[in-house]
């Protein structure tokens, strides 16, 4: 017997191609009556940046605060598109949005095992939030050190129109 998809982890790097990945992810939900949860990672600023910058803990937090309020903004911008090419409200799906600071593959397993999802979706090779290569590595290595299913959703193909700017 299958197990019951009940709760599905979407990891984001914010781009086009994760918008793609998010599409599939909604329509598992909607299949199987599950709830997703959604995560994107903020990398820790090196500690060698601090000898650069006079940062004071304060002002390095409300910067953290804030950054995470403008990427919980962002995110749900996803379900609103979202709800353009699958015509029913997706923010029902949602049941959380996650933006921890970590290395994205710990912060993605941690955020599996953590949540109790019984599924992970992620998109692979895509550009990144501040333009860094993001899942390449990154599904690699959430692939390899998990035993929860995975599914890593490939660029679309050129013939694939997902025009999701500005989000």
């Amino acid at each position: 017997m299958t197990p019951q998809i009940k709760k599905i982890l979407y990891a984001t790097d914010l781009s086009k191609n994760s918008s793609y990945a998010f599409l599939y992810t909604i329509d598992m939900a909607i299949k199987h009556d599950a709830r997703i949860v959604i995560l994107h990672a903020i990398e820790p600023i090196p500690a060698y940046t601090e000898v650069y910058g006079a940062m004071t803990d304060e002002f390095k937090k409300r910067q953290h605060e804030e950054m995470i309020e403008s990427m919980k903004k962002h995110l749900q911008g996803f379900c609103k598109k979202a709800e353009v090419q699958i015509g029913s409200p997706c923010i029902e799906l949602v049941s959380k949005i996650l933006v921890p600071v970590g290395y994205p593959p710990e912060a993605i397993l941690n955020a599996a095992d953590e949540e109790g999802c019984d599924v992970i979706v992620i998109g692979t090779h895509g550009k990144g939030f501040l333009s860094h290569t993001f899942f390449g590595s990154v599904s690699n290595a959430v692939l390899h050190r998990t035993r929860k299913p995975v599914f890593i959703i490939p660029l679309p193909s050129e013939k694939t129109i997902v025009d999701w700017d500005g989000i």
